[in-house]
Formats: C-alpha cells, structure tokens, sequence
C-alpha cells in the first residue's frame, strides 16, 4: 500500500508535533509559580483559565491540522460539501478557534491581574511597543494579502499556487509576520492587566504556533508549492 493510502502524508511530522506540545507542556508546568494560580474571574479560578488557555491553543491547531491534511491530499471536504462551502465552514471553525485562544487569555489576565510587579509604565510601554507591528500586520494582511489566504485558502484552492508573492507592507521587511508577529496581541492582556499567568499562557501559544508551522505548514506548503518555489516564497 502506497504512503498516502496508508495517511502517511495526512500525519507527517505529526509524531514530533505532539512530542514537542508534551515538552512545552512540561516547560509550562515547571515555569508556574504559585502567584500563577491566585485569583478568580467569572467563578473560574486562574488554574481553570490557564488550563482553558492551553486547550484552545491545542484544539485549535489540532483543527487546522485535520482540515488541511484531509482537504489538501484527499480533497474529502471538498468532495462532501462541496470546495467554497467547505472552506467558509472551515473558516467559521477557524474563526471561532482563533478566538477562544485569545478570549481566555484575556479571562485568565481578568482572573490573575496584578501579580506581575514591574511598573505600570513599563508594561504600558511594552504593550504599545507590541501593539504597533500588530497593527501593522493586520492593515498588511487586509490591504495586500487577504483573510482569506491567510487562513490557508490554498489548501482549498490549487489555483492559489500561482498567486503572485506578496512582498508589500510588513511582508517586505519581515519572513513569516503571521507567526511572528501576529501572536503578540496575545500579550496584551497580559502586560495592561499586570498578569504573570497571562503572559506565561501568551508564550505558550507563541512558541506552540511555531510547532504548527515546522511540523504542519511547511509540509503542507512543500506539497503545494514544491521545494523551489517554497524557498522563493517563504
């Protein structure tokens, strides 16, 4: 039986992808301190944000990976629903996700503000210092690059492989802004409320997307796009 008839495409890297998530896990746990879990915030303790923090960033990626893998070297999605449904109701999915992540981070800084003891200003500042290229990002995203794409329409599309390269806004000066970039917001609750939990989670899910990336993306995009045109692009 060939590779892909035996899913070999649809889980490869993946083995590594959870080995990498239990080691972040564990770095987790032993960077926790005990201010981490004081605090409560809609009956919720500060443990039960964090955890939910944690959860959303796994089933998020977790999602993305199973869509992109069945659609793009099965096209099972596309098949059943039908390729512009499947995708919206992907993007649906995608949105909703997204968002949980950055929403119980919030909760979680809500629960465990004001245990981070460097001064006001300097956590204002750092937030502004972040706000401003995710800013950016966002009004790059919209203007020259698309939501669309950026939530992997090329895994439903195969004519997005002649896309021409975006190299405007933030993607002229910056490889990858999504990832790098686009995860700072997750910081914000974290340094405006004071919450050392808060920033502890939004590193996680910094570091965690870039397991997505090695472990889901740049396979998929090898797939799609071919060793040499991926260097070009990315």
């Amino acid at each position: 039986m060939s590779e892909e008839g035996m899913g070999g495409d649809l889980f490869e890297r993946q083995p590594l992808h959870w080995l990498l998530l239990a080691l972040l896990v564990a770095l987790v746990l032993v960077l926790r301190t005990e201010a981490m879990t004081v605090g409560t915030f809609r009956g919720l303790s500060s443990n039960t944000w964090f955890w939910l923090s944690i959860a959303s960033a796994v089933a998020h990626q977790v999602y993305v990976w199973f869509v992109w893998r069945v659609e793009l070297h099965r096209r099972l999605i596309s098949r059943i629903i039908g390729r512009r449904w499947g995708f919206w109701l992907y993007a649906f999915d995608f949105t909703l996700l997204l968002t949980a992540r950055f929403l119980t981070v919030v909760g979680l800084a809500m629960a465990n503000a004001d245990t981070l003891a460097w001064p006001l200003w300097l956590t204002y500042l750092l937030a502004a210092m972040l706000a401003v290229p995710f800013a950016y990002l966002q009004y790059s995203v919209l203007r020259y690059f698309g939501m669309r794409r950026a939530m992997g329409l090329d895994h439903f599309d195969p004519s997005l492989r002649d896309a021409p390269l975006v190299r405007k806004g933030i993607f002229a000066y910056i490889p990858n802004p999504m990832y790098a970039i686009g995860f700072l917001a997750l910081y914000l609750p974290g340094l405006l409320l004071r919450s050392q939990a808060a920033l502890l989670a939004a590193a996680f899910q910094h570091a965690y997307i870039w397991v997505h990336y090695y472990c889901t993306e740049l396979p998929d995009m090898r797939h799609i796009y071919g060793e040499h045109e991926l260097q070009e692009r990315y």
